[in-house]
C-alpha cells in the first residue's frame, strides 16, 4: 500500500474544507482538475446540484458559501482506494452553516464520494467530488434568542 499517497490524499480532502470555510478560493480552484465534476445532494433545493469544470464548482462556492455566511466543514473515517494514479475515496461530512443575514442555521451531515488522480506534477487532484445526505435541519436563530456568534474582532477566519 502507498502510504504516502494515502497522505497526500488525505491532506488534499483537508485543504479542500479549510479552503471552503476560510474562503480560499484561489487555493480551493488549485486541489481540482480542470474537468472536475461535483454532485451535491441538496435538500434544500429538492435536487442534486451537478457543476460541471473547476471554474463552475469554484464560482458556485464563491457565489453560495462568501464572507456573509459562517461554515465549519469536518470530514473523518476516510476509506481511500488506490489503483495506480487513480483513487476514490468515502469520507464523512459533517456541517454547519450559518447566515446571519437571514438569522439561519443549517446543519447537516453526509457522505462525500471522491475520485482523485495524479497530475502530470505528481500532485494529487479532485477529479470528481459529491456527497448524500444523511440529514439536514435548519433553524432559525430568531428561535433561540440567547444564542450568539463570534468570530476574530479584526473579521479573519
Amino acid at each position: 500500500m502507498d502510504l504516502e499517497a494515502l497522505e497526500e490524499i488525505r491532506r488534499l480532502k483537508h485543504r479542500y474544507l479549510r479552503c471552503v470555510d476560510l474562503k480560499q478560493w484561489d487555493e480551493f480552484a488549485g486541489l481540482f482538475a480542470a474537468d472536475a465534476v461535483a454532485e451535491y445532494d441538496t435538500p434544500v433545493l429538492g435536487k442534486t446540484l451537478r457543476l460541471e469544470g473547476r471554474a463552475a464548482i469554484v464560482d458556485y462556492m464563491r457565489a453560495n458559501l462568501g464572507p456573509d455566511k459562517i461554515s465549519a466543514h469536518t470530514a473523518g473515517s476516510p476509506e481511500i482506494d488506490l489503483d495506480g494514479d487513480r483513487a476514490t475515496g468515502v469520507w464523512s461530512l459533517d456541517d454547519t452553516i450559518i447566515i446571519p443575514g437571514h438569522r439561519l442555521l443549517i446543519r447537516g451531515a453526509a457522505f462525500y464520494h471522491d475520485v482523485y488522480r495524479r497530475g502530470d506534477d505528481g500532485h494529487w487532484l479532485v477529479e470528481k467530488t459529491g456527497h448524500k445526505r444523511t440529514y439536514e435541519y435548519m433553524v432559525s436563530l430568531d428561535d433561540v434568542p440567547s444564542l450568539k456568534f463570534t468570530t476574530p474582532a479584526d473579521g479573519s477566519r
